[in-house]
This record gives C-alpha cells, sequence and structure tokens, in this order.
C-alpha cells in the first residue's frame, strides 16, 4: 500500500510503498477513501507539542473508508461497512473518564496519525470499538473533515453552553471555524464570525454570520462589547493574539473555550478581572463516539455543509505549505480512491 511517512521532523514527509497490515484480533483493516489534512497533522509531522510522536509514522486522524478485513473479536462494524477513523484511535474504557462519557480525557488513550498510524494511506488499521459508522448517504470526502473537524467543533460548541438567547464569537474562520459557525448557528445563538483574510470574512457571511469581524483592520473586544459582549468565545485561530482578543470580547459571566493549539501557545490571564467577572476559561479537546454519530447525523439530514478542496497523497507536502502560508479557505481532503 502507499503510505505518507514521517521519518524525521526536519524533513518532508516520504511517499512509501509498504506491505499491507493484517488486523489483530480486536481491528478492523480500513481501505481509505479520503483522508482530511488537520492543522494538527502539520504539528505532528514538525514535532512541535511537547509530546511527540515516534518516527516513523503516518499522520491523519480524518479517515473515512470501507472495512475489508475484520478481526474475531470485532463485533461493532462488519465488512463493507463504510466508517470513520477519528483521533480517538482507543481508550481504556474502564477508567473514570471512559464511563462517564469523557472517553476523550482517558488517561491510556491513543490517537490516530500521533501514537498509532494514521490515515495518511491507502489502508489503515483501527480498533474495531472506535471507529464509527458513516451514514450511506454522505459523501465520504464530507465525513473525512466532519470526523475531527466537525466533532472538535462540535463538541466546543457544546462545551460553550451555546443555545438560543446567547452570543458566540468565533475565532477562526477556516477548516474548524466554519464548521463552528455552523454548530453555533444551530444551537440557536447570535454568531459573531472573526478573521483575517477575505476569503474566510467571505465565507463566514456566506453561512450566515450575525455579525463579521476583520481582525486586521477592527478591535475585535471593542466591536464585540458593543454588541453585549459575548457570552461564550470559541478559540481556533491559530495565535496567542487571537487568544487574547477572544477573552477580552467576553461579556461578564462568559465562557472562553480554547480548541487550537498554537507552537508554544501561552493565555496570560488578569486574575482580578477573571474572577471579578466570573469568567470561565476551558480547554476542549475533539469529541466522543457519540458525539461524532451526532455530527453525521446532522450533516445527513442537510443541516451543514463542508467546505473542502480535494488533493492527491503525493501533494502532501505542498499541502502542508498551502495550509501553513493560509492559501486554503477551510478542509483539503485527500481523495484515495
Amino acid at each position: 500500500m502507499k503510505a505518507a511517512v514521517v521519518r524525521d521532523f526536519t524533513a518532508p514527509l516520504a511517499i512509501e510503498d509498504r506491505p499491507l497490515p493484517e488486523p489483530a484480533p480486536h481491528q478492523v483493516l480500513v481501505r481509505i477513501e479520503a483522508s482530511g489534512l488537520c492543522h494538527t497533522d502539520i504539528h505532528a509531522a514538525r514535532g512541535d507539542w511537547p509530546v511527540r510522536p515516534t518516527p516513523p509514522f503516518v499522520p491523519g486522524h480524518e479517515g473515512v473508508g470501507v472495512v475489508e478485513r475484520a478481526g474475531d473479536l470485532v463485533r461493532h462494524v462488519g465488512l463493507g461497512q463504510r466508517v470513520a477513523v477519528p483521533w480517538l484511535a482507543d481508550a481504556c474504557g474502564h477508567c473514570d473518564h471512559c464511563v462517564s462519557g469523557w472517553e476523550t480525557l482517558c488517561l491510556q488513550q491513543h490517537n490516530s496519525g500521533y501514537s498509532v498510524d494514521g490515515a495518511y494511506a491507502e489502508y489503515a488499521l483501527a480498533h474495531g470499538d472506535y471507529v464509527v459508522p458513516v451514514p450511506d448517504g454522505i459523501d465520504p470526502m464530507d465525513a473525512a473533515p466532519l470526523s475531527c473537524a466537525g466533532v472538535t467543533t462540535y463538541k466546543a460548541v457544546k462545551v460553550a453552553g451555546s443555545g438560543p438567547g446567547t452570543r458566540v464569537l468565533v475565532s477562526g474562520i477556516g477548516g474548524l471555524g466554519h464548521l463552528a459557525l455552523q454548530y453555533a448557528r444551530l444551537a440557536g445563538a447570535e454568531t459573531i464570525a472573526v478573521d483575517v483574510t477575505d476569503e474566510k470574512l467571505a465565507l463566514a457571511r456566506d453561512l450566515g454570520a450575525d455579525h463579521v469581524l476583520d481582525a486586521r483592520i477592527q478591535d475585535v473586544p471593542a466591536q464585540t462589547q458593543k454588541l453585549g459582549g459575548a457570552d461564550a468565545a470559541i478559540a481556533l485561530a491559530v495565535s496567542n493574539d487571537s487568544f487574547r482578543a477572544a477573552y477580552a470580547a467576553l461579556r461578564r459571566g462568559g465562557t472562553l473555550v480554547l480548541v487550537a493549539l498554537p507552537a508554544g501557545g501561552t493565555l496570560e490571564i488578569p486574575v482580578f478581572d477573571t474572577v471579578l467577572n466570573g469568567t470561565k476559561v476551558v480547554g476542549s479537546i475533539v469529541g466522543t463516539r457519540q458525539d461524532l454519530a451526532e455530527v453525521f447525523r446532522l450533516h445527513e439530514l442537510g443541516r451543514t455543509r463542508v467546505i473542502r478542496e480535494t488533493r492527491r497523497l503525493e501533494d502532501v507536502n505542498d499541502c502542508f505549505e498551502d495550509v501553513l502560508a493560509g492559501r486554503v479557505t477551510a478542509r483539503l481532503v485527500f481523495d484515495l480512491r
């Protein structure tokens, strides 16, 4: 099989021919049809974060494909079924986080494309209990970004407490932000979209944002406060400055939801203001298998749009550069069909 492999954090990914893997009793072998490019893949390939993956490895955690083989212990999915291979490759299933609906906080979890090989390949192994079925009516090219960008922002909107009568600021209208904006609108919130490129500001308007702010020329906190302040701000832009602006845009009692993970990301929080204003700052990391099933259901019902471009896996290194240079409006998806 063909795979894109990280062999060194300072070198481009290598396109290699690898032997077809054989599933263990609890695993499925998935023939990958589509694999989304998440900024996390770039961080993984460059060893940006404190906990680094171990080369050589195959990135990718937005994989969608068809089950071609299954181990003897697999009962959750069957041969020929389309499934998603998401960030959460597996978890222990027994700790307090796993049994209380927060499996994404399990300390023993493995992550696709990070601690185990992922979906930048024609085939991928995955745990039979942790792949998520994709409804037949969803295009695999849409399902791939929904498997991370979708479920991550869907969970962030939940964590933010978004609902009718609330005002939600979405900072960064890209691969994640264009979906976060849609989920906030579906929750009934008044939405404020913030970005720094003309294309993404136009996309926010097209998706129905109630207010669109250009952070290049507008004071985001001041403009948001004129509206009454944000009940929640979802920080998706990979920028410390955007974190500070999102925090300052909150109304009293508001919640800052941190999602983006810039290399060396920091946020200094003024204790006096945070206490006096009853401000909440929370982190939100992807979503559970149930969250992803809900994301797929909403898309199947026609409630969301995935803005994407398709690329070839052989062009992965150029795609990384396009993302880093801001030349991608929303999501890139590798078509491996």
